[in-house]
Order: structure tokens, then C-alpha cells, then sequence
């Protein structure tokens, strides 16, 4: 395993996650390394394969 292999997000874990503000679910984008919470309209990042989910660190999402 690299270290690379080592801060990858594993996707199966969306299963037990839920946006901390609308308890929605959220959907994972690999190319940014977020989650997204599609009704919070708020992105969470993922650190070394960790999601943050802290509404503080959540990037808002424009509505377009």
C-alpha cells in the first residue's frame, strides 16, 4: 500500500455519513475531494482520506 492508497477516501463509507446540517445525504466528488450535501448546498473537504464534517470548515455551494 502507498501513501497514497492510505489517504483515499473509501466511497462505501457515504452509507453511515449524513450532512451534519439537514441530515441529508451526501454525495462524493473524487476530483475535489469533497462531500456534498445537495440540500445543505454545502461541500465538506476530505483531509488525508478523512472527511471534515464540521459545518464551520463546509465550503458553500452557489446556487446557479
Amino acid at each position: 500500500m502507498t501513501q497514497n492508497d492510505e489517504h483515499k477516501f473509501d466511497p462505501k463509507m457515504l452509507e453511515a455519513l449524513v450532512c451534519p446540517q439537514c441530515q441529508g445525504r451526501l454525495s462524493y466528488d473524487a476530483a475535489a475531494q469533497e462531500l456534498v450535501s445537495n440540500v445543505a448546498r454545502l461541500a465538506y473537504p476530505i483531509r488525508g482520506g478523512i472527511p471534515v464534517l464540521l459545518i464551520d470548515e463546509a465550503r458553500v455551494i452557489d446556487r446557479d
